[in-house]
């Protein structure tokens, strides 16, 4: 018998190429699969790490995504 598939939960939507990339380190580092929904190379490549208008959705194993909140950075004040 199969197992059932994991579900993914939204942990978090960011707006710069950086925050995709430092999060995306930061969950794997934990041992965190993560997935990015939204961010698109695009014509700079994937280097860029500048503004997206539209956004990058992290998403996360719906299991782990209380431990993926606890290492968000804290918002700015």
């Amino acid at each position: 018998m199969s197992q059932p598939k994991e579900q993914w939960a939204l942990l978090t939507t960011v707006y710069s190429g950086l925050a995709v990339d430092t999060l995306r380190a930061t969950l794997e580092l934990e041992g965190i699969p993560a997935l990015v929904r939204g961010f698109q190379i695009g014509l700079f490549g994937s280097g860029f790490q500048g503004p997206l208008s539209e956004g990058a959705e992290v998403l996360v194993p719906a299991s782990a995504l209380e431990r993926a909140r606890e290492l968000l950075p804290e918002p700015d004040e």
